[in-house]
């Protein structure tokens, strides 16, 4: 790093995104990407005309693509917010809705970018431990009295809470800001989507990277209250008012139609039966794996070292995700691809687990 750093800069643990190499040709399931490409309608309005007027700008509202997202979940459009993916929501709503006096919690094992922001921001945070199962007690979160972030289903994990038990969350802290991150809710999950309308203090974000296959797209959205939605507004249009382009807004919009839902809703379908699938095969090879409601799962091997076994099938030409952090050390995170990267998996995990004499 340079001498001009600042000292609070300098000692960042920045997120680390998933590797994405060119050493060569590899099975890619670390980065929880979907396996289809998108859907027709979409690759149609990405070719189309708007690719040809990027000598303009961007609608800075997003306005097709916001009234889109409100009739597809029967919102307001003034209760939508959009931008350059989730990540950038929940930059603005830590920005938003913390600080000294407004610290945040969230679990201790979760998204990798909850405690960067709080770490970019200095805000005072506190990461609450999962239960023994990993899974979230909602009693931690029942009048915490201070603002609450949730991945649910949480990452990397998978696990999922009930509407209820984020319901019983946002009513017991009226005063502070639940935002619940559904980036993987399309996977079997239930939204809260419908509870922004009764409660006032509860924020849901989703992306279009997962379910609706438009990762390198880069488009997020915000649910929530008018007056939420107009906070994160305020620091957008303070930060980047532009954060979409011209062609990322037709691809949304093109994604919203009701032949695009359906094309996402049975890729969904077949990534769930591709999980059960991966999760009865790695269970047959002695593996315990977490139940998941995402587009991943999480597993290990007992007796086996999470890293050597990232290692190993690195070397074999697959790539899952492994985080060196208490408690999961021993985990990966598996993306759940098409049937044949499953079986290219497994058949890697075959060859591993043979050397080794198992």
């Amino acid at each position: 790093m340079s001498r001009f750093l600042s000292a609070r800069m300098a000692a960042l643990e920045p997120y680390v995104p998933g590797e994405q190499p060119r050493d060569r040709q590899y099975v890619k399931l670390n980065t929880n990407e979907s396996p289809f490409p998108p859907a027709p309608g979409v690759i149609a309005a990405v070719r189309g005309a708007e690719a040809e007027r990027l000598n303009l700008y961007p609608d800075p509202t997003c306005r097709d693509l916001r009234r889109a997202l409100a009739a597809r979940f029967g919102v307001g459009e003034e209760n939508v917010l959009v931008s350059n993916g989730s990540d950038d929501i929940l930059n603005f709503a830590f920005q938003a809705f913390c600080g000294p006096d407004k610290p945040v919690a969230f679990p201790a094992v979760s998204y990798g970018f909850y405690p960067v922001l709080a770490g970019l921001y200095g805000l005072p945070h506190t990461a609450i431990p999962l239960r023994e199962d990993l899974s979230i007690d909602v009693t931690d979160y029942i009048g915490r009295g201070e603002n609450v972030v949730l991945a649910n289903p949480n990452a990397p994990t998978g696990l999922a809470l009930g509407v209820d038990e984020i319901e019983r969350i946002a009513a017991s802290n009226p005063d502070h800001l639940v935002l619940v991150d559904e980036a993987y809710v399309d996977f079997g999950a239930e939204s809260c989507v419908p509870l922004t309308k009764r409660y006032e203090n509860l924020l849901v974000v989703q992306t279009f990277s997962k379910s609706r296959s438009m990762a390198g797209a880069r488009l997020g959205f915000a649910i929530g209250s008018a007056a939420l939605i107009a906070d994160l507004e305020a620091v957008k249009y303070s930060t980047n008012p532009y954060s979409l382009d011209r062609v990322a807004l037709a691809a949304g919009t093109a994604a919203l139609t009701e032949e695009s839902e359906a094309y996402h809703a049975a890729n969904c379908r077949t990534v769930m039966e591709n999980r059960a699938y991966t999760t009865e095969e790695l269970t047959k090879r002695g593996f315990t794996v977490v139940p998941s409601l995402a587009n991943f799962v999480f597993a290990r091997l007992p007796g086996t070292d999470g890293a050597q076994l990232y290692d190993a099938l690195r070397r074999q030409g697959v790539l899952v995700r492994h985080f060196n952090k208490p408690g999961i050390r021993d985990y990966l995170r598996i993306t759940i691809g098409s049937k044949a990267e499953m079986d290219a998996l497994l058949a890697a995990l075959d060859v591993i687990c043979n050397e080794k004499g198992e």
